[in-house]
Parts: C-alpha cells; structure tokens; sequence
C-alpha cells in the first residue's frame, strides 16, 4: 500500500487543497477548459507559477490515489462531488 489506508480523509483532504489552488489561480474546476489552461499557460509572476505547479502537483496526486481506490475495488467520488457549498452556482 502508498501510506493511503484513509482514502476518504485522504481524498477530503487533497480535495480542499486542490480547490484552494484552483481559487488561488482563478479557475472553476468545473470548466474543463479553465483547467487545462491554467496548467498548460505561464503567467508573468512567480506566484501565479507557484500556485500552478502546486495545482498540477495535487492533480496528479489525485489521479494516483483514484488509481489505488479503483485497484482496491473502491469507486472514488469524483473531484466535483467536494465543491464547497455555493461553489458551483
């Protein structure tokens, strides 16, 4: 096993962080595109870089964690599933 035998707290967890990062960079995780822009564009300042990379770091660790969820025989929710409430109008 990774170390993620709490996949529920783990997912809550990576979750709030993948949102905060999301608002950080200005993007609504709900518009696919928004996504994707923010991860392939650089911005002129280094926070806005900082905070990109951050993102992209916590994506790819989310997609790991599903793969082991999915491996264990366990349906992750999906990353929408945790918007906070009033996030998505």
């Amino acid at each position: 096993m990774s170390g993620f035998e709490h996949y529920h707290q783990e997912l809550t967890d990576l979750d709030h962080e993948i949102h905060r990062y999301a608002a950080i960079c200005g993007i609504d995780l709900a518009q696919r595109h928004q996504l994707d822009a923010c991860l392939q564009e650089h911005h002129a300042s280094w926070a806005d870089d900082k905070a990109r990379a951050s993102l992209q770091g916590l994506l790819i660790l989310r997609i790991k964690l599903e793969a082991e969820m999915l491996e264990q025989g366990m349906s992750p929710p999906p990353l929408l599933a945790s918007l906070p409430t009033g996030a998505a109008d």
